[in-house]
């Protein structure tokens, strides 16, 4: 089994920072593509930012400039750094991997969700 583990939510005032971390355990091979998403009640999951195994990473346009994704492959963990956090960032974020259990297959699994809400 692989799990995904999120952590580092919570409630903070418009301006102010948080760090969200991702850690994938279990039986693995080795992991592609990792990245956060989020969703905002009554909103579809839209992505927020994604780092390859070869430190790629992408953004979206309403992140870009404040947001920070960083990934250690050794520890299997990602990162998001968050800064200038603004009212319409609050959402639950989710962290994705695409996991690669045997050499050939792959698999997309998912966190169970951390809550970031941003007071203005």
């Amino acid at each position: 089994q692989v799990q995904v583990v999120e952590s580092g939510g919570g409630l903070v005032q418009a301006g102010e920072s948080l760090r969200l971390s991702c850690a994938v355990s279990g039986s693995i091979f080795s992991i592609n593509d990792m990245g956060w998403y989020r969703q905002a009640p009554g909103q579809q999951r839209e992505p927020v930012a994604t780092i390859t195994s070869a430190d790629i990473t992408n953004y979206s346009e309403s992140v870009k400039g404040r947001f920070t994704i960083s990934r250690d492959n050794a520890k299997k963990t990602i990162w998001l750094q968050m800064n200038g956090l603004k009212p319409e960032d609050t959402a639950v974020y989710y962290c994705h991997a695409n996991v690669k259990r045997t050499s050939y297959m792959s698999q997309n699994y998912w966190g169970q969700g951390t809550q970031v809400t941003v007071s203005s």
